[in-house]
């Protein structure tokens, strides 16, 4: 960009991601070459795609990094819409695809995108956009707060239909924190938390395997035979890799017993082959990611990148806690994937999109970036 009030993008944000990215490849190959080479004979079956997701989201995050944030606001009503239509075709049968009992994916054969994703920066965007528009009027509940609600419940009903009841949660507490950041007062939370714990209590409740996963979620070993075989060994993967790992390739659980251990449970793999110390370099390059993108946050210079970089940066922080909190047994399991890590593309391109705005709004930002 040759506006002269741009300055250089945050180097923490950009060189954690890129680190984060790196390292998730590696461990896609290492936790899936035994699966594919199970599957076809082909230890790359999984590798290759992956490269493809990983060069195609470099290319849209160095895209939108150099694209004008503020520019996003004018169409963000748009993409939230595109985002509902979506979310709405992937439910009607013989569209959506149906994968391990959830219709979450539209596209043909292997060539599917998950219209959730979309949907989480869609909202981010419109809310944030909506709402530095809009200043005070989050002070009142029914005029104000009340649209806002029914539309963060809509778009998060649809993905719960699907159903994808994590996906759902975050976009819910995303936008509860950008709407929290933007002014509304902490009485009418405090208010709708009481019917809020009901419809999640409720949701719980009236799917049985929901309620399997709660009682398998607090004594799995229990249940290690069906619903608590995931977690089960996760927690055997974890303990077995002690401080320093077995060794990057050597994971044990990666040979079947972990189902699909290159996607929600990728980072119990990688615990096991690079140990506590592996773990925490992981969980301390996304703290510095949460870090930077906060201070983005609170320097940016109008309140649309504000909310924009508060809403994105608490979407990956939060899918990363909740991811970590599964696979370490302290929430019950939930289909979320690890952001940069697990495999797929969908995800990948819209976190480097949202990185890739985040990126923007600091060049705008005014604090220090070494």
């Amino acid at each position: 960009m040759r506006n002269k009030n741009t300055k250089p993008f945050d180097f923490w944000i950009f060189a954690a991601v890129i680190l984060l990215l790196s390292l998730g490849t590696i461990m896609v190959f290492s936790s899936s070459y035994y699966f594919s080479t199970q599957r076809t004979g082909e230890s790359f079956m999984l590798l290759r795609p992956q490269l493809i997701y990983m060069a195609l989201s470099i290319a849209v995050l160095v895209g939108t990094m150099n694209f004008d944030y503020r520019k996003w606001g004018k169409i963000s009503p748009i993409i939230l819409m595109i985002s509902i239509g979506l979310l709405i075709l992937v439910l009607i049968p013989g569209i959506g695809k149906v994968q391990n009992g959830a219709q979450r994916w539209l596209g043909v054969g292997t060539k599917t995108v998950q219209p959730s994703e979309l949907a989480k920066l869609g909202i981010i965007m419109f809310l944030s956009f909506s709402l530095s528009k809009r200043k005070d009027v989050l002070q009142s509940f029914t005029k104000g707060l009340l649209p806002y609600i029914l539309l963060i419940g809509f778009v998060a009903g649809l993905v719960v239909v699907e159903p994808h009841l994590s996906g759902a949660l975050i976009i819910v507490i995303t936008s509860f924190i950008i709407l929290f950041c933007a002014g509304a007062k902490i009485s009418h939370f405090v208010a709708m938390a009481i019917p809020g714990a009901v419809a999640v209590a409720g949701a719980i409740l009236m799917a049985a395997y929901r309620m399997n996963r709660v009682k398998a979620w607090l004594h799995p070993f229990d249940f290690y035979k069906d619903e608590g075989w995931q977690t089960v060994q996760s927690l055997l993967a974890i303990g077995s890799g002690g401080l320093f790992g077995r060794g990057l390739g050597q994971s044990m659980q990666k040979y079947l017993w972990i189902p699909e251990p290159y996607n929600d449970y990728i980072f119990a793999v990688l615990s096991e082959e690079l140990g506590f110390v592996g773990a925490l370099v992981v969980m301390l390059l996304f703290l510095i990611f949460i870090w930077r993108g906060i201070k983005v946050a609170m320097n940016a210079p109008d309140t649309f990148g504000s909310l924009m970089a508060t809403g994105i940066t608490c979407l990956i922080g939060l899918q990363f806690l909740f991811n970590v909190a599964v696979v370490t047994n302290f929430i019950p399991p939930t289909g979320i994937s690890l952001p940069f890590f697990s495999y797929g593309g969908t995800s990948l391109v819209f976190l480097m999109f949202g990185v890739g705005i985040l990126l923007n709004i600091s060049r705008y930002s005014n604090y220090e970036r070494f």
